[in-house]
């Protein structure tokens, strides 16, 4: 049922998508003062740091974005998972993006709710990211650090830091592969990986094929590894 009507919604969503084909989908907007931007997707498991949210069920995600010219930006958006009674989980998120001595940056601070949780479930949660990144030549790279004072369900705090490297293979195609490291309390520690292509269909449509994977399989179906499809739908 949930894979089912993950893909009917996508399907309902690409039409309208296909209108917007044309708008700048960039954060710095330019000339512009501020512009908004969209995103629909789904895919056959919903994985975050390796491991999965939705039970290794399919998911479907969507964000609304305000992007200011200097770099401010702020979003709400929401996720289906599988998780102590809770089917959605949402978030709000605001942030800014800059450039300085030849890198980019981006720090954030965003707030997340699990609907429905079981009682007793702590079903909030503050998070916190921060990423350096630079691109050398057709490469691009990417470090991230994310914390939480307080994390949602039964883990305490937590901080998560990977590293990604990005690079094309065609002008549609790229490759791309992550490697990173959870440290928790309440919760076993873990790294966690993803490898994978990402091919661009038009200019608003993406599908990616990716294997996702952790060191800690012995700790349950959420850390098994697992080759994941999705599409993305931006605008």
């Amino acid at each position: 049922m949930i894979r089912s009507s993950a893909f009917a919604a996508l399907a309902a969503l690409l039409p309208a998508a296909a209108v917007a084909q044309d708008n700048d989908n960039t954060r710095f907007s330019g000339d512009r003062p501020y512009h908004w931007s969209f995103e629909a997707g789904a895919g056959s498991d919903n994985r975050s740091k390796g491991a999965s949210k939705s039970g290794n069920d399919a998911y479907v995600f969507g964000e609304v974005q305000f992007n200011a010219s200097n770099g401010f930006y702020a979003d709400a958006e929401f996720e289906t998972i599988d998780s102590a009674g809770s089917r959605v989980e949402t978030e709000m998120e605001a942030g800014w993006q800059y450039a300085f001595a030849g890198f980019e940056f981006d720090t954030s601070a965003s707030h997340k709710w699990r609907l429905d949780a079981d009682p007793g479930h702590d079903d909030a949660a503050w998070e916190y990211q921060f990423d350096v990144m630079r691109d050398f030549g057709a490469v691009d790279t990417r470090f991230r650090v994310e914390h939480s004072p307080d994390g949602l369900g039964s883990t305490e705090a937590w901080t998560w830091v990977e590293g990604r490297v990005r690079f094309p293979l065609t002008d549609t195609l790229k490759a791309s592969a992550t490697l990173g490291r959870r440290e928790q309390d309440n919760a076993p520690d873990y790294t966690g990986w993803n490898a994978g292509v990402a091919y661009a269909v038009t200019e608003i449509v993406e599908l990616d094929l990716r294997w996702h994977g952790t060191d800690i399989e012995e700790e349950g179906e959420q850390y098994e590894n697992a080759l994941v499809a999705s599409v993305l739908v931006a605008f």
